[in-house]
C-alpha cells in the first residue's frame, strides 16, 4: 500500500493523501483581492487529485506583500473573495489551506515579468518597507527597522489574518518564515543586528515567530492545524543554520505548531545553493527528529516513486511540490497510477483514466 496515499490526520482535518500542492505566488492579485485566475489555478489541483492545496503568500498587511500585485488577507473583502475559491477546492476533495505572510525588506518590488527589477519607487505604487534592521536586501530599498510597537503591530496582523483565514473557510493555516522574508529576516543574524529582546541570541532571534505562532494558535479554535514554514539554512556563511532550524522547530512546535514545512534559502543574494532532486530532504529529515517533530519536504521533487521513497525512509511525513503542479495539474492523478494506489477520480475524467 503506498504511503503517499495514505491519509493523514492533523487535527480536525483528514487530508486524503500525502502529496500536496506548495503555495506559489501568481502575482495577479488587484488590491490584494484574488481573482478568477486563482480560483482556475488552485481548483485544478484538488481536481488532479492534491490533498492539501495551499494558496500563495498572502500578506497580513498592504505592506508586506512582495510586490504590489500580491495577494491580501487583511480586508474582509479579500477574505470574501478567497471563500468561493476555498469552496471549490473542498468540493474537489482536497483540503484548503493559506499561507499568511509578510515580506519585511523583500517587499514592494516588482513581479516576476515585470520590465523593471528591485524596489518599486513610490511614485509607482511602492512604499516603504520594514525589517529586523535597517539592512536591504541586495539591490532593495533600504527598510527601516521595526520599533516595539510596529513588532506588536506584526503579530495582532497575523491573528488577525488567522481568523478572516478561517471565515473564508481554510482548513489549515501556514505561517511563512522562510525564504528571507520578515519572519525569517528575525530568525537569521545576517538581517537581525538588533541589540534586544529580538536580536542576539537564537532565544531572541526566535521570539518573534513564536510570540506570531502563539497570536495564530489563540485567534482559531483549537482544531485549526497551524504549520509553519522556515528556511533550515541560509546557505550563506554566518547565517542561520539546520542545528538552530531544529531548535527552533521544537520550540514552534511546543507554542502549538502542528506540522513545520522545511525549505531553504531566500534571505541573502550571495547563497550558494547546491541543487539537485530532493536537495532539501535532509533538512526535514533533521527537522523531524525521527518523528517527534511531524515536517513536509519540498524541493525537486517531482516523481512518483521518489515521493514515496522520502516518506517510507522516514525523512518526512508528507511532501509539498511546486513546480511540477505547475507542468501537470494532475500529478497526483498520475503519481497514483505509477504507485499502484487506487484514489478516486473526478467523474468526469474517468474515462482517461489509465487501465
Amino acid at each position: 500500500m503506498s504511503t503517499l496515499f495514505s491519509p493523514l490526520q492533523i487535527r480536525s482535518v483528514t487530508v486524503r493523501n500525502r502529496l500536496w500542492v506548495s503555495p506559489m505566488c501568481m502575482y495577479s492579485a488587484v488590491d490584494g483581492v484574488v481573482q478568477d485566475w486563482h480560483h482556475t489555478h488552485l481548483a485544478q489541483f484538488a481536481s488532479g487529485g492534491a490533498g492539501l492545496v495551499i494558496a500563495e503568500a498572502t500578506a497580513v498587511v498592504a505592506d508586506g506583500r512582495i510586490s504590489p500585485r500580491d495577494a491580501g488577507i487583511w480586508t474582509d473583502e479579500q477574505r470574501d473573495a478567497w471563500a468561493p475559491i476555498v469552496k471549490a477546492i473542498h468540493d474537489r476533495g482536497a483540503a484548503a489551506g493559506i499561507q499568511l505572510a509578510h515580506a519585511g525588506r523583500k517587499a514592494s518590488t516588482w513581479w516576476p515579468w515585470a520590465e523593471q527589477r528591485g524596489s518599486v519607487p513610490s511614485a509607482e505604487g511602492g512604499w516603504r518597507t520594514f525589517a529586523p534592521s535597517a539592512i536591504g536586501f541586495d539591490g532593495y530599498a533600504e527598510p527601516v527597522a521595526l520599533d516595539a510597537d510596529g513588532i506588536d503591530a506584526v503579530v495582532e496582523a497575523f491573528a488577525a489574518a488567522a481568523r478572516r483565514s478561517t471565515e473564508a473557510g481554510f482548513d489549515v493555516l501556514e505561517i511563512h518564515a522562510a525564504h528571507g522574508y520578515l519572519l525569517h529576516q528575525f530568525l537569521s543574524p545576517l538581517s537581525n543586528l538588533r541589540d534586544d529582546e529580538y536580536g542576539g541570541s537564537l532565544e531572541n532571534r526566535a521570539r518573534l515567530l513564536l510570540r506570531v505562532v502563539d497570536a495564530v494558535r489563540a485567534a482559531v479554535d483549537d482544531d485549526v492545524p497551524v504549520f509553519v514554514r522556515i528556511s533550515a539554512t541560509d546557505h550563506a556563511d554566518g547565517g542561520f543554520t539546520p542545528e538552530e532550524a531544529e531548535t527552533v522547530s521544537g520550540w514552534a512546535s511546543a507554542h502549538g505548531a502542528d506540522l513545520i514545512d522545511v525549505s531553504s534559502g531566500g534571505l541573502v543574494a550571495h547563497q550558494r545553493i547546491s541543487v539537485f532532486p530532493g536537495y532539501q530532504v535532509s533538512l526535514a529529515e533533521g527537522v523531524r527528529q525521527g518523528g517527534r517533530i511531524p515536517v513536509t519536504a519540498v524541493g525537486l521533487i517531482t516523481a512518483a516513486a521518489q515521493a514515496e521513497q522520502v516518506l517510507v525512509d522516514g525523512a518526512a511525513d508528507a511532501i509539498f511540490a511546486g513546480r511540477e503542479w505547475l507542468r501537470d495539474p494532475h500529478f497526483a492523478l498520475r503519481a497514483a497510477h505509477e504507485l499502484g494506489a487506487e484514489i478516486v477520480w473526478p467523474p468526469q475524467y474517468d474515462r482517461a483514466r489509465w487501465r
